[in-house]
């Protein structure tokens, strides 16, 4: 910026017209750099070829979830007629469908798995996850427009800024411009605003992805909103801070060694340290230890076929007494699907029992990482963003516990169709009509709420946002008044 081209300061006008100046310089400044045109002309390229390749990547996983969930419903209908305890343990596969969403953060989908197997007795965990089926790279990190937008834009960000103070200050006009009355906060305010903007731009493919699918999808309009709003605080945060550290550095290489310093602890390592943190802190049972724990507790509840087991006589005491009768043969409903019917219900609430205690572990352990949002804004930005794109761990574990309550409303009805619809003599012989299984309701998936997601996650990250923004406010407003004292 030209000494020239000041104006002189009067009020409030006269404040905002050397900041617009200032502003303007700065935007002339980077237009004029070669290294500055080419790495935002590659990042926006680079955003935009990542939201192109995983709209078509979420777009084709759902087309193949929808046709493999049709496949999975038309071989169930087509069962013929047979015992209903043969259709127990045939067993129905649900496809866990993705937000509209998905393709801008997957989040922790590509881990997890996306199918159930629903079988009586058993209780089976998601599987066919695209990590147990890719190679290693996936573990590296997918190209998303939210790993663009979360990683690399504020390394551009860094290299675009950090020498917007340091620069007047070398070439010793930052101190020829104080001189003739330049304001502080005038000069910080028109490097922030020019560089707030620069950012915007970068993340300009991203944000015009969410909002053309918040347009396209009524029912995603508000998490789309929220995502833009996450994700601008994000990148503008980022330009405050490498501004701020261009003014606090003697030299221009001071300020880039400091600022990719930051983004190397707050963006790379602290993500990466603190979940191995967190499960040395929190330790969970391997997935062998936790179903060996649940056969042992099912073998110590009874057993249905020991004529002399406590609870399963008692059972059979209350069922007696219940329709009047001694002898289980004199009984009008069938005993040995009254038999299964308990069976069930004893086992299914131990797996859910199981399934809570595990979901408390992933809790705790989330709770350690989430404590360190606040030296590492990216965690923030991450929970609102896994959390409004559906793919984050609470919809995961709502897919398991609705899987599970379906897989048990299923199983019950076909043992109830056992009891009442099979003879307890010659049970194993009989047929039952296959449009008894084909009435069954079929699966539906409801999403969390946004009224839901917003209390838990959006507030707290926009809250992480707004203190940083207030420290860099109160870090600028300081910065400035040095500047006016001392701007060498």
């Amino acid at each position: 910026m030209s000494a020239a081209t000041m104006p002189r300061v009067a009020g409030a006008a006269g404040w905002a017209s050397v900041a617009w100046i200032v502003c303007r310089a700065e935007w002339r400044a980077l237009r004029r750099s070669a290294v500055a045109v080419t790495a935002s002309l590659l990042l926006l390229a680079l955003t935009l070829v990542a939201t192109l390749v995983s709209h078509e990547q979420m777009r084709a996983v759902e087309a193949e979830r929808a046709h493999l969930q049709h496949e999975a419903d038309e071989q169930w209908n087509a069962q013929p007629d047979r015992h209903p305890h043969r259709v127990v343990h045939y067993g129905h596969y649900i496809f866990r469908p993705v937000s509209p969403l998905a393709f801008f953060d997957f989040g922790v989908d590509p881990y997890t798995g996306h199918t159930l197997y629903l079988e009586g007795h058993r209780q089976n965990s998601a599987n066919f996850s695209e990590a147990g089926q890719s190679s290693l790279l996936l573990r590296f990190g997918q190209l998303t427009p939210a790993f663009v937008v979360q990683t690399l834009t504020p390394l551009v960000i860094a290299f675009l800024a950090f020498g917007s103070v340091t620069r007047e200050r070398e070439r010793g006009q930052l101190r020829l411009l104080v001189a003739q009355g330049l304001p502080g906060t005038a000069l910080l305010a028109g490097k922030l605003a020019s560089h707030a903007a620069v950012a915007l731009l970068l993340a300009a493919p991203a944000l015009a992805a969410l909002a053309a699918i918040g347009l396209l999808q009524p029912a995603v309009r508000g998490h789309a909103l929220w995502m833009m709003a996450g994700y601008a605080a994000y990148v503008v945060l980022w330009a405050l801070a490498a501004v701020l550290v261009s003014a606090a550095a003697p030299r221009a290489r001071d300020a880039l060694l400091a600022l990719v310093g930051c983004w190397i602890v707050t963006v790379i390592l602290l993500p990466r340290v603190l979940p191995d943190v967190a499960a040395s802190q929190v330790p969970r049972p391997s997935r062998i230890e936790t179903e060996v724990a649940i056969h042992r507790e099912a073998a110590a509840l009874g057993d249905s076929h020991d004529p002399d087991d406590p609870h399963f006589a008692e059972f059979r005491r209350k069922v007696l007494a219940k329709y009047g009768v001694t002898r289980v043969e004199d009984l009008p409903v069938n005993y040995g699907g009254l038999l299964i019917e308990e069976g069930e219900r004893l086992t299914s609430a131990l797996f859910v029992r199981h399934m809570h205690e595990e979901f408390a572990r992933q809790e705790a352990q989330a709770g350690i990482v989430a404590a360190a949002q606040l030296a590492s804004p990216v965690l923030a930005l991450r929970r609102l963003s896994n959390a409004l794109a559906g793919s984050d761990r609470a919809s995961h574990e709502r897919f398991l516990l609705e899987g599970e309550a379906y897989r048990y409303r299923m199983v019950q009805a076909l043992n109830r169709l056992h009891v009442n619809q099979v003879r307890y003599q010659g049970d194993r012989d009989q047929r039952i009509g296959s449009h008894f299984w084909r009435e069954l309701p079929r699966f539906v998936h409801e999403r969390i709420g946004l009224a839901v997601i917003v209390e838990r996650h959006v507030r707290p990250a926009l809250a992480v946002f707004a203190l940083w923004l207030a420290a860099l406010v109160g870090g600028a407003w300081w910065l400035a008044r040095r500047l006016e004292r001392s701007p060498r």
